[in-house]
């Protein structure tokens, strides 16, 4: 830490001086114009180490301002690492469980759940990092063909959930519709020989209903979806 005394010891010298010449009537205009240019000189030191000082102030108030906006990116990083599936980017299990059950709490919603038919096949004959380039491409088609209120989560494997607030059953089944036409309208870059497609399951929830009855009226409705043939929509 700076001395201040110590950093101005000079300058106070001086200026216990020039105070003592100032306080004579009867000294030679020479030793008055000595004292005053003694005072000159080290007022101009002065000025160099306050500027110094403000400089340092300033440089360290700016290192200080970098400091906390990369403490914020990390933290920002780390939140988004904590919500977010590593594969897709879209939500995690956790998160988008917590944000459909925030969303129940004050308004009604719809929930979609997409399920890859028969993933497991598509990794058994073609290995896991082609299962994962299927699962992307699966992301990128349902993200094209919701609207932007929906909020899309990975629940696990080749599951997903969409999640549609302020949105009736009715509404949900065309854009789960729209899902199923797309995929069906053209093969995934990863599969161009063949179509990938998916059976979905849709649900309605009123406003303070819980996330489980939700979930679970749409994988009832998707289990129906895959017992009568896959690549098709069900509701309850």
């Amino acid at each position: 830490m700076i001395d201040l005394k110590e950093l101005f010891s000079e300058e106070t010298q001086v200026l216990n001086k020039a105070s003592d010449v100032a306080a004579q009537q009867s000294l030679r205009a020479e030793e008055y114009r000595e004292a005053l240019l003694q005072l000159n000189h080290h007022y101009q030191r002065l000025m160099r180490e306050t500027w110094r000082l403000i400089s340092r102030s300033d440089r360290a108030e700016r290192e200080l301002n970098r400091a906390n906006e990369q403490l914020s990116q990390l933290a920002r990083e780390l939140e988004y690492k904590a919500t977010h599936d590593p594969l897709t980017d879209v939500w995690n299990r956790s998160a988008i469980i917590q944000r459909i059950s925030q969303t129940l709490a004050h308004s009604p919603a719809a929930l979609i759940i997409p399920d890859i038919d028969f993933f497991k096949r598509i990794n058994d004959e073609h290995g896991h990092p082609v299962g994962d380039k299927v699962i992307c491409e699966m992301v990128e088609r349902i993200q094209r063909n919701t609207p932007a209120i929906a909020s899309i989560g990975r629940i696990g494997g080749e599951e997903f959930t969409i999640m549609l607030p302020d949105t009736y059953l009715a509404d949900a089944v065309i854009v789960a519709g729209a899902i199923l036409a797309s995929l069906n309208a053209a093969p995934l870059a990863a599969l161009p020989e063949r179509l990938v497609t998916a059976s979905l399951g849709v649900s309605w929830g009123a406003t303070g209903s819980g996330f489980e009855t939700l979930y679970n009226n749409a994988d009832a409705a998707l289990y129906d979806a895959k017992k009568h043939g896959r690549n098709r929509v069900f509701f309850r």
